[in-house]
């Protein structure tokens, strides 16, 4: 599905979140550079939106690893990264793996990063134990994603998921039936509590949230 909608999967998030998916990527990216880690993995990369402004924004990064499951996203973002001569870049690889089973050695990491991606694993539980198997003790990860919004504002919310979301899609991508799937996805998502019960039983400690957008969206972090 997301092979189907790469070629328009940048458009499709600026115009379907208003631009606002750059403040949260904003905010995501401000809490990994206050940790300053070396070695970032940005797991569920994507079109390595989030991988390239770690790499722009985070000084202290020597390296940064862009992963997915999903080898025509990461098309996308090696056509970026190839179109790119900044030094910033130059930290950055892409990657191919699965969330379920990374191929990556344990303790490799300072930082993980995960943008809108947990939702899509067939098992949260198994893939947060990854990304804290491949974390250094003391290391942190970062989750942003779509969480269960205030109560005033979720009857207009839901109505923007079901009814308009899909078609304004479909219009972009010409794919309706994956904006279908991505508000399934959201509405049986966790909410930000939840979600940190979660990660605490994965075996991360310091777990705390931040809401975002009336919390339409939410940015964990914990410490392995």
């Amino acid at each position: 599905m997301f092979g189907r909608i790469a070629a328009r999967y940048d458009l499709a998030n600026r115009l379907l979140s208003g631009g606002i998916d750059k403040w949260w990527r904003f905010r995501l990216v401000r809490a990994v550079q206050k940790s300053k880690p070396q070695r970032i993995l940005d797991l569920a990369t994507g079109s390595g939106d989030v991988a390239f402004a770690l790499g722009k924004s985070v000084t202290s990064a020597k390296e940064i690893v862009g992963m997915d499951f999903c080898q025509p996203m990461l098309d996308q973002a090696i056509r970026k990264l190839e179109a790119q001569s900044q030094p910033a870049t130059s930290i950055i690889r892409f990657q191919q793996g699965d969330g379920l089973a990374l191929p990556l050695p344990d303790e490799s990491f300072d930082a993980v990063s995960i943008s809108f991606g947990l939702r899509n694993m067939a098992n949260r539980e198994r893939s947060l134990s990854e990304m804290r198997r491949v974390l250094r003790p003391g290391g942190r990860m970062f989750v942003l994603e779509f969480s269960q919004p205030y109560p005033w504002l979720k009857p207009l919310y839901l109505f923007y998921l079901r009814k308009v979301l899909p078609t304004f899609a479909g219009f972009i991508t010409g794919d309706r039936g994956a904006y279908v799937y991505l508000n399934e996805t959201i509405e049986q998502f966790p909410n930000r509590a939840d979600l940190s019960e979660e990660i605490r039983r994965a075996g991360f400690s310091h777990v705390s949230v931040s809401s975002l957008t009336g919390c339409i969206v939410a940015l964990h972090e914990a410490v392995r």
